[in-house]
C-alpha cells in the first residue's frame, strides 16, 4: 500500500519571526496545522463541512524537533503523511524543509476526532476512514 504524502508551501513573513530574525517556534505549529488541513483537502475533505456536522480534529499530542532555523522570506515546504490510523485518532509525521532541501523541523502530531458540541472523542467518520485507509 502506498502512503500519501502531500507537500504544502509557506513563505516566512516578517510577522512570523522573533526579535532574532528567525521563525518563532510556535509559528511552526501554525504552518503544520495549515499543512494538515491541505492534506485533508487533498482527499476532498473540507474542514467547514466537518464543522457543520459538529466534527473536528483537535491536537492531542505534539512532539517537535527544531533542527535548524527558518529565516524571514524563506520558502518552506511542509510534507505530511499519516503514519498511524486508529478508530478515533491519527498520527501525522510532518517535516519542514527549506528551499535547499535542508530539514528544519520534524514533528509527530496526534489528532483526535471529537464531537464539537459535546467535546467528547468520537470515531472518525467512515467516509474519512475509507479515504485515508486507501493510502496508509
Amino acid at each position: 500500500m502506498q502512503t500519501q504524502h502531500t507537500s504544502f508551501s509557506v513563505r516566512v513573513y516578517y510577522e512570523d519571526t522573533d526579535a532574532g530574525g528567525i521563525v518563532y517556534y510556535a509559528n511552526y505549529l501554525k504552518f503544520l496545522e495549515r499543512a494538515r488541513t491541505e492534506w485533508l483537502r487533498s482527499f476532498g475533505i473540507e474542514q467547514h463541512s466537518l464543522l457543520e456536522q459538529s466534527v473536528g480534529f483537535v491536537v492531542k499530542r505534539v512532539e517537535m524537533d527544531n533542527i535548524a532555523p527558518a529565516l524571514f522570506d524563506d520558502l518552506l515546504q511542509i510534507s505530511s503523511q499519516v503514519i498511524e490510523l486508529k478508530r478515533a485518532s491519527m498520527m501525522f509525521q510532518q517535516t519542514i524543509t527549506n528551499s535547499d532541501g535542508n530539514r528544519l523541523v520534524s514533528a509527530l502530531i496526534r489528532v483526535a476526532c471529537v464531537d464539537l458540541k459535546k467535546m467528547k472523542p468520537i470515531a472518525i467518520p467512515e467516509f474519512i476512514l475509507g479515504e485515508i485507509s486507501r493510502v496508509i
